[in-house]
């Protein structure tokens, strides 16, 4: 969607820095010379701006580059690998990770544990997650790194433009502000940054907007991904696709089997009974708690699945194959009702994906005229804490006045 168009000369120059940035961001390093090619404007006003982002911090001059025409090479600028970072948090169901992203979109500090979230009292989760993400700044900022605003991933539905998780099944928790819980416990962030709070699936699926690089056309696509649930996110011409309150995308909960099984959201028959982590495992003869306590930590039930696959464990590829039916059932209604250009597999169902997709696409084929190519995730199961920690540093690309004044 297109931005307004700026009434005033402040607005012009927040959004003509921000074009600067932005073009430095997506081509650069690049001379002052290409930067004004590539917006529009001229050499004297794009030198202006330039000026005025390296006194931020947010530029930086590497030397003399090559901008294609004839003369005097100009200085290289590159986004600054020091200033603001944003900070990215993740509330998983057996784990809580946090990370550090430059403005040059690089991961500069990772920390992850394992935790048993499940039906857990938000209070010592939310503490354990602050002392983290406070861990995580200080380590940002000895590498001279500042973080601009805290963005937390969370496996449940949020109410639009506000940090309140209505509805999280599979940790026990509803109408949790999760914001004012972290800023009692004074996470670590800079005075004025802020904090936002979204879906995993949301912020899996910007994630693979901004990073996955599966076409040079972004919009257009289903991201559909998994823990112990199933979520998926809907792009549409570079935008995700929110709904009115906000709770777009909640496939898992689509009901597959009308008759089905009774789900915690309430529903009956609904995906995540299916295809979910612990009804695959049910499925190929395992008891979800048991193996729980066995293989704790994230990710582990998943890669136990995935090697009892590669083994040729007939229980095993019999219940992935029934996932991938399943799946397919779902996301034929999701594509006849949004048109996506593709469908993308990520998070837990990247690692799964070659015993998920035959039946998958089976499925779509047979319920679809021409259905839309499956693609499989690069970012697994990092997706939805990239995308929050991507999701501050594109804020501040996108106002780095905004950044200044906090």
């Amino acid at each position: 969607m297109a931005a307004p168009a700026p009434t005033t000369q402040q607005e012009m120059r927040r959004r003509n820095l921000a074009r600067v940035l932005h073009a430095v961001a997506d081509d650069g390093p690049m001379s002052r010379a290409a930067v004004a090619a590539r917006i529009g404007l001229t050499r004297t006003s794009v030198s202006t701006l330039v000026d005025e982002l390296l006194g931020a911090g947010l530029l930086v001059e590497l030397g003399p580059g090559r901008s294609g025409a004839v003369g005097r090479p100009g200085t290289a600028l590159a986004l600054s690998d020091r200033g603001p970072c944003g900070i990215g948090a993740e509330v998983g169901v057996d784990h809580l990770a946090v990370c550090a992203v430059d403005l040059r979109g690089e991961v500069r500090v990772r920390i992850a544990v394992d935790a048993a979230n499940r039906d857990s009292d938000p209070g010592p989760v939310l503490r354990r997650l602050s002392s983290l993400v406070r861990e995580a700044a200080a380590e940002a900022g000895k590498a001279g790194l500042a973080p601009a605003g805290l963005a937390v991933a969370v496996p449940g539905l949020v109410a639009r433009d506000t940090t309140t998780v209505v509805q999280a099944p599979n940790l026990g928790w509803t109408d949790l502000d999760i914001a004012s819980l972290l800023d009692e416990d004074t996470p670590g962030l800079a005075p004025g940054a802020g904090c936002s709070v979204d879906n995993e699936a949301n912020l899996g699926a910007l994630a693979e907007l901004w990073l996955g690089g599966h076409s040079p056309e972004p919009d257009g696509f289903v991201h559909v991904s998994a823990e112990i649930g199933i979520g998926a996110a809907v792009v549409v011409d570079g935008e995700l696709l929110r709904g009115t309150r906000g709770f777009a995308g909640e496939l898992g909960h689509v009901p597959v089997r009308p008759e089905g099984r009774p789900c915690a959201c309430g529903g009956i028959g609904c995906l995540e009974q299916y295809a979910g982590e612990e009804a695959v495992l049910r499925a190929a003869g395992f008891d979800p708690r048991v193996t729980a306590e066995r293989h704790p930590g994230p990710g582990a039930r998943i890669d136990l699945l995935a090697t009892r696959a590669e083994g040729g464990d007939r229980a095993v590829l019999r219940a992935l194959a029934e996932a991938g039916t399943a799946l397919g059932t779902a996301l034929t209604g999701a594509v006849n009702l949004l048109d996506p250009r593709t469908v993308v597999l990520g998070g837990a169902l990247a690692r799964l994906a070659p015993w998920l997709l035959p039946s998958l696409e089976h499925e779509l084929d047979r319920r679809l005229a021409g259905p839309p190519p499956v693609a499989v995730s690069r970012l697994g199961p990092d997706g939805p804490l990239l995308g929050a920690a991507h999701s501050v540093v594109r804020a501040v690309l996108d106002d780095p006045l905004a950044h200044r004044e906090a």
